[in-house]
C-alpha cells in the first residue's frame, strides 16, 4: 500500500438527513405529493364509511350511503378540492369584488314554527327598495308562495339560511337576477336542484339578500353540503358574479375604500391586516418599503394607528414601533355593533316622525333590570339568520330603549305604535315546586307520601296519579343536577329551606328571555276616542304620573290623558266639578269593557249561527275554545257551546287548549281557568 493510497480521501455519502432538532425523517417530494393526494382523494380510506355506519358531513347528519366513499364530505366537496389543488380561494385576491356571506344551519325549523317566524320577518314592512313589504321570490316565480314553501319543508330535518351581501350591491343592476345566477351556480357545484326562496333587503347601507334553502336534494334525500363550501365556496361564486358584472376593483377604488376605513369606529380590514402582521402584538413599521403599493399600505397603518392611539387601543413605544392592545379587536367590534344599533334606532324614530337625543338611548344587553313601559317604535330580527326579535321602545321615562333577543311569540300582538311593558325574566315559582315544598316534612320530600295524598284528594284529572308524582320527581332530578336538592334514596329527597326561591332563581338563570306584556295594541291617537277600556283609562283611574317624563313619549302620554278625560266628559262617563276636578263613573274600566264586549259580540253573532251571551262576574263558563279576538279592552277568547257563544278575557295558558273543551270562573276582568294536566307533560 503506497503513501498516496493512505492519504487519499474517498467520501461515501449516505442518505441526506435533517440537522434540525426534532426535525424528523425527511420525506421525499414523491412521498409528500402522495400524502396531499390522499388527503384530497375521494377514495381515501379515511373518507370511506365504516361497516354499519352512515356517513355524515358538516352541515348535516345521516347522509345516504349510496353516494359512495366521499359522501361524508358533503355536496360541493369536488369544487372545494379543485380550488385547493389550483391554488386556493380567489375571492380575496386583488381585484375581486368583496361579498359577505353568512350561513346558518337550522334543525327541524318546519316542525316548531321557527321557519314560519323567520319567513314572516324577512318579509316585514320597510325592507324593499321603496320601503314597502319585502317580496318573496324563487328560481321561477317573482312572487313565490311562502305558505307552500313552508308546507313542502314541514318535515325536513333541517334547512339552510344564507345572507349574501355584495360590498358594491348598490351598483348591481338587478339583485334578483344576481341571486338566481348565484343559486344556479350553486346547483351546478352541488350536483342537485335546490328548493329555495329569497327576499331582497334595501333597509341597510348595503343591499343584501336573504335566501332560505330546503334541506332536501332533488332525490328527496337530506341535503348535506360540504363545510368548506359553506364557508368559502358560496362566497367564491358570489364574488365571481359580482366581479363579472362590475369588473375588477381598480387601484383607485381600492385606495378609496381603504382610506375611508381609517377613522371608522369598528374593526376594519386595516385592523385585521395589522393583527395578522403583528408579532406578539408588536408591529414594526420603521422600514419604509420601496414599492409604491407597500408605501401606501404603511401610510394607511400609521394613520390608523394614530386613531387607535387616541382611543387607547395602540401605543407607540419608539418611532415606527407600535404595540396593539389586547382589547383592540373586541372593543372595536363592540363599538361597530353599537354604532349599527344607534343608526337603526335613529332610522326607526325618523320613520315615525320623531327626534330623540342620542344621549337618551339605552341599549340593554339582556332583559332590563326594571320594567320599561313605552311605545313600540320598531321590531326586527336580532340576528337576521335567526328568529328572536329586537324591539325599540320609546319609553315614558324619556329614554329610547333597545332590547334584543325577544321571543317573537311574546310580541306577536304588538304592532308599531302599540304600548308594551318589557321587564326582567319571569322568576315566579312553579306550581310543582310549591307542591314539593308543601309535601316535604322536616326538609324531606317523599314521592310515596305525595302519591298517597294525591289519591286521597282525587284532584288529578284522568286518575294518573303515578304520572303526576313522576313529573315532580323529574323536576327534582333537574334541580339535583343544579345542586339545589339532594337525592338520599329512591323515596327520599333532601329539600333546602329556601327551596322555592332557589328553584325560581335557577329558572331565571336559564331563561334569558325578557318578560313582555302588551298593554295596548292601539297607539295613543286611537286610544283617545276608543269605546273600550284603554291603557289611558287605566292610567286615569290610578292618577300617579310620577313615572311620566316631561319630554318625549312621557309628555305625549300626559297630553293624551287630558284629551281622554275630555272624551269621557263629553260621553257622560265623567263629570267636572266647579273647582275643575274630574269624577269618573263608578267601575269605569268594567263598564267600558262590558260595553265593548257586548257591542262586538252582537255584531259577531250576525255572522255566526250562534247567538252571543255576555257572562257576569263570578259566573262559571265552559265550552269549546275556538279562537281569539283583539279588542280595545284587550284580547278575548271565544268559547262556544251548542246553542251560544261568549267572549271571556284571554290568558296565555289557554292557547294550548285551542279546539278543546275548557272551563273557568270569571273573576274581576280575568278568568281562572281550570285546565287538567296531561299525562307525561312537565308541570
Amino acid at each position: 500500500m503506497s503513501a498516496d493510497d493512505e492519504n487519499r480521501f474517498r467520501p461515501k455519502p449516505g442518505r441526506i438527513r435533517s440537522d434540525a432538532p426534532k426535525g424528523g425523517k425527511t420525506k421525499s417530494f414523491l412521498t409528500q405529493a402522495k400524502k396531499i393526494a390522499r388527503q384530497h382523494s375521494t377514495t381515501s380510506s379515511r373518507s370511506s364509511p365504516r361497516p354499519g355506519k352512515t356517513p355524515t358531513a358538516k352541515g348535516g347528519k345521516g347522509a345516504r350511503s349510496t353516494g359512495g366513499p366521499g359522501v361524508r364530505r358533503g355536496r360541493g366537496a369536488a369544487f372545494v378540492r379543485a380550488r385547493t389543488l389550483s391554488g386556493g380561494w380567489r375571492h380575496s385576491a386583488p381585484g375581486m369584488r368583496r361579498v359577505v356571506v353568512k350561513t346558518r344551519y337550522v334543525k327541524e325549523a318546519g316542525r316548531n314554527g321557527r321557519a314560519a317566524a323567520h319567513l314572516r320577518y324577512i318579509q316585514r314592512d320597510g325592507t324593499s327598495r321603496d320601503g314597502e313589504r319585502g317580496q318573496l321570490y324563487s328560481a321561477t316565480e317573482d312572487r313565490a308562495d311562502g305558505a307552500a314553501f313552508l308546507e313542502r319543508g314541514q318535515e325536513d330535518r333541517h334547512q339552510f339560511r344564507f345572507i349574501v351581501s355584495p360590498e358594491d350591491g348598490a351598483d348591481l343592476s338587478d339583485l334578483t337576477a344576481y341571486t338566481r345566477d348565484l343559486m344556479r351556480q350553486m346547483e351546478a357545484d352541488l350536483g342537485t336542484k335546490l328548493d329555495w326562496v329569497a327576499v331582497n333587503h334595501h333597509n341597510t347601507g348595503h343591499p343584501h339578500v336573504h335566501v332560505i334553502v330546503r334541506g332536501k336534494d332533488d332525490l328527496g334525500e337530506n341535503l348535506v353540503i360540504n363545510g368548506d363550501y359553506l364557508a368559502n365556496g358560496i362566497r367564491e361564486r358570489a364574488s365571481e358574479l359580482t366581479t363579472l358584472e362590475l369588473g375588477p376593483v381598480t387601484e383607485i377604488e381600492q385606495t378609496r375604500k381603504l382610506s375611508a376605513e381609517i377613522d371608522q369606529d369598528r374593526f376594519t380590514r386595516i385592523d385585521r391586516a395589522m393583527v395578522e402582521e403583528a408579532d406578539d402584538r408588536f408591529l414594526d413599521l420603521r422600514q419604509e418599503p420601496a414599492e409604491p403599493r407597500r408605501q401606501f399600505n404603511r401610510a394607511l397603518r400609521l394613520r390608523r394607528l394614530a386613531k387607535l392611539d387616541k382611543m387607547g387601543l395602540a401605543t407607540e413605544h419608539a418611532p415606527g414601533v407600535w404595540e396593539l392592545s389586547e382589547r383592540m379587536e373586541p372593543t372595536l367590534r363592540e363599538m361597530g355593533e353599537r354604532g349599527d344599533i344607534i343608526r337603526n334606532m335613529h332610522k326607526a324614530l325618523k320613520a315615525d316622525g320623531l327626534e330623540r337625543d342620542p344621549l337618551t338611548f339605552q341599549i340593554h344587553d339582556g332583559p332590563p333590570e326594571k320594567p320599561i313601559v313605552g311605545r313600540v317604535v320598531d321590531k326586527y330580527l336580532s340576528d337576521e339568520l335567526g328568529e328572536n326579535l329586537t324591539v325599540v321602545v320609546d319609553g315614558i321615562d324619556g329614554r329610547t330603549h333597545h332590547v334584543a333577543g325577544i321571543d317573537p311569540a311574546r310580541v306577536e300582538d304588538a304592532r308599531i305604535g302599540s304600548v308594551v311593558e318589557i321587564g326582567p325574566a319571569e322568576t315566579a315559582s312553579r306550581p310543582s315546586d310549591r307542591s314539593i315544598a308543601a309535601i316535604a316534612e322536616d326538609g324531606i320530600y317523599r314521592p310515596s307520601r305525595h302519591l298517597e295524598q294525591a289519591k286521597f284528594e282525587g284532584r288529578v284529572p284522568g286518575g294518573d296519579y303515578e304520572g303526576y308524582v313522576d313529573a315532580h320527581v323529574r323536576r327534582l332530578e333537574a334541580l339535583r343536577r343544579a345542586g339545589i336538592v339532594e337525592r338520599i334514596d329512591a323515596d327520599q329527597w333532601r329539600i333546602p329551606e329556601d327551596f322555592e326561591s332557589r328553584a325560581a332563581a335557577y329558572d331565571a338563570g336559564r331563561n334569558r328571555q325578557a318578560s313582555v306584556r302588551v298593554l295596548s295594541v292601539l297607539d295613543l291617537e286611537k286610544q283617545i276616542g276608543a269605546d273600550g277600556a284603554t291603557w289611558l283609562d287605566r292610567r286615569l283611574v290610578t292618577p300617579d304620573a310620577t313615572d311620566l317624563a316631561s319630554a318625549g313619549f312621557g309628555q305625549q302620554v300626559r297630553e293624551a290623558m287630558d284629551q281622554r278625560r275630555e272624551h269621557h266628559v263629553e260621553h257622560g262617563d265623567a263629570t267636572r266639578s266647579r273647582d275643575g276636578r274630574i269624577f269618573y263613573r263608578r267601575n269605569l274600566l268594567a263598564t267600558l269593557r262590558e260595553r265593548e264586549v257586548a257591542s262586538f259580540g252582537t255584531a259577531m253573532a250576525a255572522n255566526k249561527s250562534l247567538p252571543f251571551r255576555a257572562v257576569a262576574d263570578g259566573e262559571t263558563v265552559s265550552g269549546k275554545f275556538t279562537g281569539t279576538v283583539q279588542l280595545t279592552s284587550g284580547k278575548f277568547a271565544i268559547v262556544e257551546k251548542a246553542h251560544e257563544f261568549t267572549l271571556v278575557p284571554w290568558r296565555p295558558v289557554i292557547d294550548r287548549q285551542l279546539g278543546r273543551e275548557v272551563a273557568g270562573v270569571v273573576q274581576g276582568g280575568s278568568v281562572s281557568w281550570q285546565l287538567g294536566r296531561q299525562k307525561g307533560l312537565g308541570l
